[in-house]
């Protein structure tokens, strides 16, 4: 039984950012527990999984190709600030999505 009142820490699903071609207008909505297995976005298993987080929900303004962040350390969320690079995420355990 978890008794911290904290949200619980982001699980590591990748090393690196996933490129993703982004419509304009369209809402997207960001995994940031990194359990879902339709990375790098959520497919709800923050519910059952990571109680306490809950994506990020945006809408990007334009057509664009971007880089979102795949780790959930970022500083600028989605979007990846090279944050993966660091030791911190480089030497941790990557997360294997339980089976459904």
């Amino acid at each position: 039984v978890k008794l911290s009142t904290r949200p619980p820490e982001p699980v590591i699903p990748a090393k690196k950012p996933f490129k993703v071609e982004l419509v304009g207008g369209k809402r997207y909505s960001w995994c940031t527990c990194g359990h879902s297995r339709k990375q790098p976005f959520c497919d709800g298993s923050h519910k059952t999984r990571a109680q306490g987080l809950s994506p990020l929900r945006f809408v990007p303004e334009k057509d664009a190709s971007v880089w979102l962040c795949g780790c959930k350390h970022t500083s600028n969320p989605p979007y990846c600030d090279g944050t993966h690079k660091q030791d911190f995420i480089a030497s941790a355990p990557l997360h294997e999505p339980a089976e459904s």
